[in-house]
């Protein structure tokens, strides 16, 4: 990859719907849907603007929803096994279709995503959408695949609670019996015999709080003993396969894969560069929560990139709400040494809690030190989600999910600072607030710095914490100093998670110089958030000077050929009158 992936995560249902009289739990035709065919060209142009290089359009697959599409042949799905009225975009219903939500015109639904691939494409940015491996919705029925395609489950052995033949597990002889409602009559849902529910539930009896909407695929692991059965190859293997080499020929240049510790690492290793074979540009993307497995994901697996959830997203946030001390922000980069340029870093998604709603940090403004430390502290990918940049509150109770700091992905819905933006179809700042405007506007500086600094998109990367634990002027609970090497260029960055300013003496070790080969002396620097010019001491023993305001960062940068040997004379000189 010539460039760091800048990716926008984006739900096509949430991010056009201009309706701003939503009700709560509404259905389709009171709530509205936004429009693949609504993303237009001076939409993509003003997310590029912000330093974009990939879209990732999250639940653009067809899933399980209460809307009735049956008079387009699309069978309707039963309201029982579906959470919220949009439900699930992770309950895909047809792996080889679109959801007919976001289309205008619904017999053109396929076409009309294509169309988005190419305007997107266009615009000079990437395309990344889901694949979901792990589970689909509890009636899985394609009506777009190919006609070699069969369904999953058109074969099994129902009678075989685990069949390495089968694709999906079984509880022979039990009737499914979450603690739902079911229905009654005509209305209610029954599967018999069972099915395993997705999230590795291998009982009949799913709780409210299992992913009852889905039901787990097999991949040719006996969930009963453990064994594994890959040769011959699990027809389901070769079904996912068939899936993703559909989409890459679509254009699709990316996956991100739900929950992808889920699935077998050999079907990834198989997989994967089987696809690549073809299509070798297309990135894969991992769902993973185990620090453990990282190296055996991108190793082994094969995959490009990784959610790095568990070790910086979770650090960051606690540093914000937990009194975590910044200093911990040394062992994040120590677990993924070597790996780094694998991560992908986030400080919201579709699971997450927003970073301006009251159960995370509650203003957005206080975003810019964990921005500038996620999307700089390494070369691997960086992801925002659609209104972070505008710092969308998550302040309402959309529907099934209830008020809980996050957007929905169940609901009809639209969202105030998304509807202010793009301003139907015309986007710009004239509708944002002030605070909105200049938000937006720091997001993009941060994030197109990330491409067009050589040294934070590949360069090496120093942590300078260890030299200044006691250090006077930094407090280490609350800052955090870094360097980025490329070259003939260094960066210094510094940042302040406190309500306080500081005053900063930063200590430069000798390791450093002779690490990244920086030469030692006085140059003329800008600080690239501000612009501020500044001639400066780079040198071991001459501590190096920032000011941080409350809840802010610098980006300091020199070029070496600009660095010149320190005249101790004229420096002590200086020094003598500034203290008189």
């Amino acid at each position: 990859m010539d460039r760091k992936p800048i990716i926008y995560q984006l739900i096509p249902r949430l991010f056009t719907n201009y309706n701003d009289k939503c009700v709560p739990g509404g259905t389709l035709s009171q709530n509205g849907s936004g429009k693949l065919n609504g993303i237009n060209n001076e939409i993509l142009n003003s997310i590029k603007s912000l330093g974009v290089t990939h879209v990732w359009y999250t639940g653009v697959l067809e899933h399980a929803q209460c809307s009735d599409y049956t008079a387009y042949g699309i069978e309707k799905d039963n309201p029982h096994v579906v959470k919220g009225q949009a439900g699930s975009p992770y309950a895909i219903k047809d792996y080889y279709d679109i959801d007919p939500d976001l289309a205008e015109k619904v017999p053109e639904r396929i076409k009309e995503f294509e169309a988005l691939v190419d305007r997107t494409h266009d615009a000079g940015m990437n395309v990344i959408i889901d694949f979901v491996p792990n589970h689909v919705a509890r009636r899985y029925h394609s009506d777009a695949a190919p006609s070699t395609v069969e369904d999953f489950g058109s074969h099994d052995d129902k009678d075989m609670g685990f069949s390495p033949e089968n694709n999906f597990y079984y509880i022979p002889r039990q009737l499914f019996a979450p603690s739902v409602d079911m229905g009654t009559g005509k209305g209610a849902y029954v599967e018999f015999p069972a099915k395993a529910t997705g999230n590795d539930c291998f009982t009949a009896f799913p709780g409210r709080n299992d992913w009852y909407d889905t039901v787990k695929l097999n991949y040719g692991v006996d969930q009963f003993n453990g064994s594994h059965h890959f040769c011959p190859v699990p027809d389901t293997w070769n079904k996912m396969l068939d899936i993703l080499k559909y989409w890459a020929a679509k254009g699709v240049d990316g996956f991100r894969c739900d929950m992808a510790h889920m699935v077998p690492l050999e079907f990834w290793q198989w997989a994967i560069a089987a696809v690549k074979q073809h299509y070798p540009h297309v990135i894969f993307i991992a769902e993973l929560y185990d620090t453990g497995i990282y190296r055996s994901f991108i190793n082994v697996g094969g995959f490009d990139y990784l959610y790095d959830k568990v070790n910086l997203y979770d650090t960051l946030r606690g540093i914000q709400t937990s009194n975590y001390s910044a200093a911990q922000l040394t062992g994040c980069w120590q677990t993924v040494e070597g790996i780094s340029g694998h991560m992908l870093n986030f400080l919201e998604n579709h699971d997450e809690q927003r970073f301006a709603s009251r159960f995370y940090a509650g203003d957005a403004v206080k975003a810019v030190p964990s921005l500038v430390v996620s999307s700089m502290i390494g070369t691997g990918a960086m992801m925002i989600y659609m209104g972070q940049e505008l710092g969308e509150p998550a302040a309402e109770a959309e529907g099934y999910s209830g008020l809980d700091g996050r957007t929905t992905i169940y609901d009809y819905w639209s969202l105030d600072t998304l509807r202010r933006w793009l301003d139907n179809g015309n986007p710009s700042d004239k509708k944002l607030t002030e605070r909105q405007r200049w938000l937006r506007e720091k997001y993009a500086e941060i994030l197109k710095m990330c491409n067009k600094e050589q040294a934070i998109a590949k360069g090496r990367f120093f942590d300078l914490m260890y030299v200044n634990y006691d250090n006077p002027t930094i407090n280490p609970h609350r800052q955090y100093v870094f360097m980025r090497n490329l070259a003939e260029e260094t960066i210094i960055i510094a940042v302040n998670f406190s309500a306080d300013s500081c005053d900063m003496a930063v200590n430069l070790p000798r390791h450093a110089f002779e690490m990244l080969q920086i030469p030692q002396g006085t140059a003329p620097m800008t600080e690239l958030l501000s612009k501020r010019k500044s001639t400066k001491h780079i040198a071991d023993g001459h501590p190096f000077e920032i000011f941080l305001e409350p809840w802010g960062a610098a980006v300091w940068k020199v070029n070496h050929k600009n660095i010149k040997p320190i005249d101790e004379k004229i420096d002590k000189a200086s020094s003598v009158a500034t203290e008189k």
